[in-house]
């Protein structure tokens, strides 16, 4: 072998042993796909709905059977941050979400049949844990049995509730005044399966997106589809053309790159959802499959780092009269065809990084026997 062959085989080995070093001391927990599982403990709990406090750092968790909302950590210590005695018995918190701009919770506060019929927004401040106010939510006289269930607010804290027992979206203003925003006929031009257990569950999971004109992004179970909606007066309503229908979709959750999470407990999926004209149109780029077993209503984002979780809250034990589970969970997800793209990007940069290296060396090399030869020559 000659001596400039020899050379290209050390300095090639030399860029690779470099590489390697450089990929373990890069950080693998999102490539490897080892996600984060919160277990945590409270007897009897049943949590629906799960929300993220920016501000503390931590999750909130409702309560099937108790008037309490409850802080969740990292690590899964639990703290019950608010206990409502003052709301009748027997009525469920469900969905949850943090005002940051006026520092409080919103709670969507709903009885379960056959108890009577309550739904009403819960205001509490986020310091104190003291209520700011009950709002009840009006209903029509035709109404056959309304359901408070999700909630999402927009910056200047205009709070906006769902209505799964009706298909309409109820308005609740900062200082506490409710109404009905929108009643969109479109809500119910859809054909529904009768025979589904979640037949009954119309407009479910909610979230605002935010930029000049402000939208409500609203998933509704018993038919798959997503509506558009616009936060001015509710009157404008769009179905988002998906390339496929999201089935027994329940929770959704907004990423700040625009990207959507939606998830079903009937179908164990979560979808990966994107747009690139404001949601009149819309593709299913990802799903997952979840565990069978936890039952999952809700999903959430963490604003700084865009993590998704959904929550493993057995509500469907709980409707069912089960008071003896003490455990649950909160599980980070992901999707997989992101994690491929950032693992081939990853590959592609080391592959760079390499070259590089080995393109130095020669230069370096070479630049070496450059000076002797000069310095051969001078003497």
């Amino acid at each position: 072998m000659s001596m400039h062959s020899s050379l290209i085989a050390y300095l090639t080995i030399t860029a690779i042993a470099i590489l390697l070093l450089i990929g373990i001391s890069t950080p693998t927990t999102f490539l490897a796909g080892n996600f984060h599982i919160i277990n945590f403990q409270s007897p009897n709990l049943y949590p629906e709905g799960i929300t993220w406090d920016p501000k503390n750092q931590h999750f909130l968790v409702g309560s099937l059977h108790h008037r309490t909302i409850s802080a969740v950590s990292a690590s899964g210590v639990m703290q019950t941050l608010i206990s409502d005695p003052s709301l009748p018995e027997n009525v469920t918190v469900l969905g949850l979400t943090v005002d940051s701009h006026n520092n409080r919770i919103l709670a969507a506060i709903h009885a379960l049949k056959p108890f009577p019929p309550f739904n009403a927004l819960a205001a509490y401040d986020l310091i104190s844990g003291n209520r700011i106010f009950l709002s009840h939510l009006p209903s029509f006289k035709s109404s056959n049995q309304p359901i408070a269930n999700d909630v999402a607010v927009d910056p200047t804290g205009n709070a906006y509730v769902t209505n799964s027992g009706d298909n309409y979206i109820w308005k609740v203003n900062y200082l506490g005044e409710s109404s009905i925003f929108s009643n969109s006929p479109k809500f119910t031009e859809y054909p529904v399966d009768r025979d589904t257990p979640y037949s009954f569950c119309g407009l479910n999971g909610i979230a605002y997106v935010s930029n000049k004109n402000g939208y409500l992004l609203v998933a509704q179970t018993n038919t798959g589809k997503i509506f558009k909606v616009d936060a001015d007066d509710g009157t404008t309503v769009e179905i988002v053309k998906l390339n496929k229908d999201l089935t027994a979709a329940d929770g959704v959750a907004l990423r700040s790159d625009g990207v959507v999470l939606v998830v079903s407990p009937e179908v164990n999926k979560l979808w990966f959802l994107k747009s690139n004209n404001e949601w009149r149109e819309g593709v299913v780029f990802d799903e997952i499959d979840l565990d069978f077993e936890g039952y999952h209503t809700s999903v959430v984002v963490k604003e700084r780092d865009n993590k998704g979780y959904v929550l493993n809250g057995y509500v469907n034990e709980g409707i069912l009269g089960n008071f003896e589970r003490e455990s649950f969970r909160i599980v980070q997800v992901g999707s997989l065809k992101e994690r491929e793209s950032v693992k081939n990007v990853w590959v592609y940069v080391m592959m760079m990084i390499g070259i590089g290296m080995v393109c130095f060396l020669y230069w370096g090399f070479q630049m070496g026997k450059l000076v002797k030869n000069i310095a051969k020559k001078i003497s």
